[in-house]
């Protein structure tokens, strides 16, 4: 529950915003505008985060360098191609929680989830279970899916549905624990949400993946609502692997490249099967060309191609904002804007309108998701006419989410006086 103490009124937000550290951090971003030349409230940054002001520079300064350089930009740019992934890695260590060995940005989240599973997913006969979320998105699971078939075995046998009690929207921690404890040595990975997509619930990792392990189990997360957004402290969580797209909280653009962790216990474990890519090889003698493959230790060695670099350098632009306002406090603002947004819905005192995400702070981030009850899409069209760019999914659920970085306290209350004015 939250320990804030908020008031009503658009003077009050207002003094929020006035006294609010991170406020200088919305001027970094560009924000969609209506037709009237008014700016959109946006709280769809868990589906597309904003454009970072710096990217346009970033990416025209590789533009650059490729037209003047052509193929020696990999080594005389500004900032060399060969080596361009590794100037992502501190950063991005620091917003998952890891150490700069464990972290790596390549690929795309399910390309790197089938590549996750391929090390990690090792069925046998007696041991081929993979626990999911029933309401898991949907690209988790036709990744699953396929791969347990690909291993021989049937889905509708293998594969573990997590789901709440009757009556309720969000899995209880203890429940998931009781799931891979009845499993026992037919288990063989828990594969998460970390942060469920349609419920905002973020999951306890560290319990979870010690549930697993005790079992003899592997456990990964899909850490796409997640990473930006909560302190994964995925090092620290034990597991063994973690996934994550950038295109969301971490604002690197549409389609834009994922991220991967591998445990450090995994960096140099021979015995992982892997599919394996020439950039994955000892840097030293990769353009031997002819040598045996040669993993390089930690989560660069499950790399395939040399990286895209334009995509790089618009995470790049993204990672140097959150770089600037430091994760603890953008954390903080992520726990008091929410909480605000909370209030002011809950003050609403509409029963036809409930928040299915979780009260408790620590298992939740920057995102509310709002069940309307006996309503259609019709109530969110209204919305968004009047200026609110949010996300809806069936049947009656409206997310929103207040990213730190660039919402205002006034965005917060702007929206759910729309919301109040429509759902009348």
């Amino acid at each position: 529950m939250s320990n804030f103490v908020f008031e009503e009124g658009r003077a009050y937000a207002q003094s929020l915003d006035q006294s609010d550290p991170m406020r200088s951090f919305r001027d970094a971003f560009h924000h969609p505008v209506q037709a009237n030349g008014e700016t959109f409230i946006y709280l769809c940054g868990n589906s597309l985060g904003l454009q970072p002001k710096g990217v346009r520079g970033k990416i025209d300064q590789e533009l650059n360098d490729w037209s003047t350089l052509g193929v020696e930009g990999h080594f005389h740019a500004k900032n060399p191609w060969m080596p361009y992934h590794e100037f992502l890695t501190e950063a991005m260590s620091k917003i998952v929680g890891a150490k700069p060995s464990e972290v790596v940005v390549m690929n795309t989240l399910s390309v790197n989830l089938h590549l996750m599973m391929v090390s990690f997913y090792r069925p046998t006969s007696t041991r081929n279970k993979i626990i999911i979320e029933y309401d898991a998105f949907p690209s988790d699971r036709y990744a699953v899916e396929s791969q347990i078939r690909h291993h021989g075995y049937d889905p509708a046998e293998c594969l573990i549905e997590l789901k709440a009690r009757e009556g309720e929207v969000c899995l209880r921690d203890q429940d998931i624990l009781d799931v891979i404890e009845n499993l026992g040595d037919s288990l063989a990975l828990v594969m998460l949400g970390n942060t469920n997509y349609y419920t905002g619930q973020f999951f306890d990792m560290a319990g979870i993946t010690k549930a697993a392990h005790q079992v003899g189990a592997m456990a990964g997360f899909d850490c796409a609502h997640g990473a930006g957004n909560v302190n994964l402290d995925l090092h620290n969580s034990g597991a063994d692997f973690a996934v994550w797209c950038s295109y969301k909280y971490l604002n690197s653009g549409p389609g834009s490249l994922g991220g991967c962790f591998v445990h450090e216990r995994h960096a140099d474990n021979a015995a992982l099967n892997r599919f394996a890519g020439w950039w994955g090889h000892n840097k030293e003698t990769r353009f031997g060309m002819r040598d045996p493959f040669d993993p390089i230790s930690g989560a660069e060695g499950w790399q395939l191609s040399n990286p895209p670099i334009l995509s790089m350098a618009a995470i790049k632009a993204s990672l140097d904002v959150f770089e600037e306002a430091g994760m603890e406090n953008l954390w903080a603002k992520a726990r008091k804007i929410t909480a605000y947004m909370e209030y002011l819905i809950l003050g609403l005192n509409k029963q036809d309108i409930q928040i299915i995400t979780p009260k408790e702070m620590s298992r939740r981030g920057s995102q509310l998701s709002i069940q309307v009850k006996n309503a259609d899409r019709n109530v969110f069209d209204r919305i968004t006419k009047r200026g609110v760019i949010a996300d809806w999914r069936e049947p009656d659920v409206i997310r929103v989410s207040p990213v730190p970085l660039y919402v205002s306290y006034e965005d917060v209350y702007n929206f759910v006086e729309i919301l109040k004015t429509e759902i009348a």
